[in-house]
């Protein structure tokens, strides 16, 4: 839940809601209406804080 608070926290005023969908195979993006801003599938590791 770490990460649902970073994106609240940094994208309040361009979202409307937050939903976080489980995904397979260790794949894990983060999209804000819509558009991918992070793909730990790409990067090869989870978001860092901050």
């Amino acid at each position: 839940m770490r990460v649902a608070h970073e994106i609240m926290s940094e994208c309040q005023h361009q979202m409307v809601a937050l939903t976080l969908l489980p995904g397979d195979k260790g794949i894990f993006d983060v999209k804000v209406n819509g558009t991918l801003i992070y793909s730990k599938h790409a990067t090869g590791r989870f978001p860092e804080p901050g």
